[in-house]
């Protein structure tokens, strides 16, 4: 499963919930983009080291970005930034589920429902 930025928001905020199906994932993985997420929102080094670890040591690979997933992106902003508002991180972690064949977890239904092909787990506290 793809974790979108706000499932680990909620996990490093000592949500059980979110921490567990994390931990439950046979195969848990973030986008490139969810780590460029995570660290600008890191209020100071402390924090960076946590998230480094909490990767680590649970094993989950951060997928890169690809021409494909892209140019996925750029079309998924092309269809629904104006009438969505869908933004550019959105649209680079759905192309990298949609392009990767992973469900992505998300507590952010809303910002990518519009988006057919992608298939999701609505996560909720």
């Amino acid at each position: 499963m793809l974790f979108d930025t706000d499932v680990l928001i909620w996990c490093f905020r000592g949500v059980a919930k979110a921490a567990r199906a994390i931990e439950s994932d046979a195969t848990p993985t973030i986008s490139v983009i969810t780590y460029m997420e995570l660290v600008q929102g890191a209020r100071d080094k402390k924090e960076l080291t946590v998230i480094a670890a909490f990767l680590t040591d649970l094993g989950i690979p951060v997928l890169p970005l690809s021409e494909n997933i892209g140019h996925r992106a750029a079309i998924y902003l092309e269809e629904h930034a104006i009438k969505d508002g869908m933004t550019m991180a959105d649209a680079l972690i759905a192309a990298t589920a949609v392009e990767r064949g992973i469900v992505l977890s998300t507590g952010n239904a809303k910002h990518f429902r519009v988006i057919n092909d992608l298939e999701l787990d609505i996560f909720r506290i």
